[in-house]
């Protein structure tokens, strides 16, 4: 009985001690002396006396490979995404209402701070009178942001770099370089191809000259403009409005938080300022001439940039990291192809178009003469471009 006497003065139990006899009750006040006292557990609880359950490690990142191959980036747990739009003001919920809906969280977790500063909320305004005054804008705004969605932060092994979104009907949609069905690939995409098809034989492009590269998204390729809204038909309209500071803390951001390295792929001197500044011992930068027509015979063709890509993968994760290039179901240019059921019937079924993308233009059901306005935006083009103009003029001479 004394355990249970000493129980039950320990934890104040009244009607349990009330059934206790004086004697018995004596007996224990003398035994429950100074040596019982510093026995006691203190707080006078259940939780005392058993000793509080230890609390499992919380971890916020696994150390197996993701899904891709690689090992993932550190997912938020801290990220509580309705009490940070509590905590906006009404004018930023306003304009950064795209941003909430449509931004990846495993990027908004880590981009939040960047899109309420001043710079971010001027190109937010600025966006918001062009629509307001009816101006068309390109990608289609739920698009502005599929890059985040498609290629979650922690998925993300290559990083291909663009400029300005494509500015015709039906091409842009939020992946740089790539266009939907039934638009055929843009001339800089072609000679994308091209370079796939030199690094592995094996390679063949998407049926009728097919432009849609979300399977490559799908497998950790982040295709990145550098701004990621344009007016349509005008080339390079929304550039200096802030873009290019906010896709440029996403860069950073996957070079910060990826930690076993990733392949960044610069092509053009645009595209290799945004990298200069990447830990070249951790990750892998792959620079050459931009793929437009004008510059790609410059080195574009023979830079292998696709191959040590994924020899650079597959030595840091293994061939279970590297990127399979294929865009067409049935085949397999490096590794089984990954892509979804409706991407594959996306690009098999891409309706055919009367004219060869060479020098044309396709814009919905009408087709323009000459080159994308929009494959001239690079420095090496136009650097090609007035060579070119030169060697004319030298010829009249």
């Amino acid at each position: 009985m004394l355990p249970i006497l000493r129980l039950t003065r320990q934890y104040h139990l009244p009607p349990l001690f009330a059934m206790v006899s004086p004697a018995l009750k004596r007996n224990a006040d003398h035994l429950s002396g100074p040596a019982a006292d510093s026995k006691k557990p203190k707080g006078g609880s259940i939780t005392a006396f058993f000793g509080a359950p230890k609390p499992k490690a919380l971890s916020t990142q696994t150390n197996s490979l993701d899904t891709n191959g690689t090992a993932p980036a550190p997912r938020s747990t801290s990220f509580n995404k309705e009490k940070w739009v509590a905590s906006l003001t009404p004018e930023q919920k306003e304009l950064l209402q795209l941003e909430i809906d449509t931004l990846d969280e495993s990027w908004l977790a880590h981009l939040k701070d960047e899109i309420v500063t001043p710079d971010f909320l001027n190109l937010k305004r600025f966006l918001k009178k062009e629509k307001e005054g009816k101006v068309k804008i390109f990608p289609p705004e739920e698009d502005v942001y599929s890059w985040s969605r498609h290629t979650p932060l922690h998925t993300v092994k290559v990083v291909i770099i663009g400029q300005d979104p494509y500015h015709n009907d039906n091409q842009a949609h939020g992946l740089c370089f790539s266009v939907r069905p039934p638009t055929r690939a843009p001339p800089s995409l072609v000679n994308i191809y091209k370079g796939i098809k030199k690094n592995y034989p094996d390679f063949v492009p998407p049926p009728n000259n097919g432009g849609l590269l979300i399977p490559w998204a799908e497998r950790g390729v982040l295709m990145l403009n550098t701004c990621l809204t344009v007016r349509a038909h005008q080339a390079n309209s929304h550039s200096g409005k802030g873009w290019e500071k906010f896709t440029q803390k996403a860069i950073d951001l996957v070079a910060r938080v990826r930690g076993n390295g990733v392949v960044f792929l610069a092509w053009g001197k645009p595209a290799g300022t945004r990298v200069a500044k990447i830990n070249k011992s951790k990750h892998c930068v792959l620079q050459s001439v931009h793929p437009s027509p004008l510059s790609a015979h410059h080195g574009f063709f023979d830079n292998g940039h696709f191959k040590k890509c994924n020899d650079w993968l597959a030595e840091r994760y293994g061939n279970d990291g590297i990127i399979d290039w294929s865009l067409v179901p049935s085949k397999k240019a490096v590794v089984p192809p990954t892509a979804d059921k409706e991407n594959s019937a996306a690009l098999a079924n891409a309706s055919p178009s009367p004219v060869e993308m060479s020098g044309e233009t396709v814009q919905g059901d009408s087709v323009k003469s000459g080159p994308l306005e929009d494959e001239f935006d690079d420095d090496d083009a136009l650097e090609a471009l007035v060579a070119a103009e030169k060697e004319e003029e030298a010829k009249k001479v």
